[in-house]
């Protein structure tokens, strides 16, 4: 099958973080659930596809850090003194922190395809998923480039106005 043959081969669950608006703390809850995960001994991934502000490497404290290539695509930057946490975020391919990223629907969504695809994960118990806000074309791409994996859910960020 497809999955046997890619770099999610390894990944036993995948969980997409969703919000209906921006500034919710969706990137915050991904970052509290890998750490949560990470404590109870789980291998954790996180897949931070907020391609207009990819703020989870600043989070972690690993902004400065490249990301290189290898033979299986792209190697995941591992967080923490322990390396325990892996992190894939186009924050890591923009020249500049606080570059913003304008860019039209088609080059979107094959990013997002190129970071389900072409990241190598490894054996992962927990991929995470922050997704940007909104329901819009990057979730479709996402969620249909995740279609053939072993997807455990979402969760859905929300606040009480």
């Amino acid at each position: 099958s497809l999955a046997e043959r890619t770099n999610l081969a390894g990944v036993r669950h995948i969980l997409l973080v969703l919000s209906g608006k921006g500034g919710v703390g969706k990137s915050t809850i991904s970052t509290e659930l890998a750490l949560a995960l990470r404590s109870a001994g789980k291998r954790v991934g996180i897949l931070d596809v907020d391609l207009c502000g990819p703020s989870i490497p600043r989070m972690l404290r690993v902004q400065d850090s490249a990301v290189h290539q290898c033979d299986s695509g792209w190697v995941p930057v591992f967080v923490g003194q322990d390396k325990a946490i892996a992190l894939m975020s186009i924050g890591f391919l923009l020249e500049r922190q606080d570059d913003a990223v304008v860019w039209r629907g088609p080059k979107k969504n094959a990013l997002i395809k190129q970071f389900v695809t072409d990241v190598a994960w490894g054996d992962l118990d927990f991929l995470i998923v922050d997704t940007p806000p909104g329901t819009s074309d990057e979730h479709i791409s996402t969620v249909e480039a995740l279609r053939p994996y072993q997807l455990l859910g979402a969760v859905l960020v929300t606040t009480p106005q």
